[in-house]
């Protein structure tokens, strides 16, 4: 009898650890993305030192959350300050958010063809590029 439960259980584990459900997946995969999906509560989207209206702010994120990630730059050890603050004319989107206890900080430059994200998280400087029409043209305007 006890053969039988044990064998049950195994079998549990294994087609859990061979199958596990997508929720789950999806929790460790949260855990890794470089681009979260943000929520409008808890986040702060400044532009030139002024903070963006609700309607502007709900504008920008959601271009921000459905924007498609392209490449993320190679950047060598030492070299992050010419990612946080890049010799241009285009002055950034500065988005703060909370991750559970973390900040986390993107500055974003929006040019005509791409737009270029740099994500402070942890005291490590990751940056990327990505691409969203709804974040170019908000940019213009």
């Amino acid at each position: 009898m006890t053969w039988y439960v044990m064998a049950i259980i195994l079998a549990g584990i294994l087609k859990f650890a061979t199958n596990p459900p997508s929720a789950f997946v999806a929790w460790i995969l949260s855990k890794f993305e470089l681009q979260p999906k943000l929520s409008a509560n808890n986040v702060h989207v400044t532009y030139n030192g002024k903070l963006l209206e609700e309607r502007e702010k709900l504008e920008f994120i959601d271009g921000f959350n459905k924007a498609t990630f392209l490449n993320k730059y190679f950047m060598i050890t030492g070299s992050e300050e010419a990612f946080l603050n890049p010799k241009t004319h285009i002055i950034p989107f500065i988005i703060q958010t909370k991750s559970e206890k973390n900040d986390m900080k993107f500055t974003i430059y929006c040019y005509k063809e791409h737009i270029d994200v740099v994500k402070l998280y942890k005291k490590k400087v990751i940056p990327y590029r990505i691409s969203s029409s709804t974040l170019q043209t908000f940019s213009i305007q």
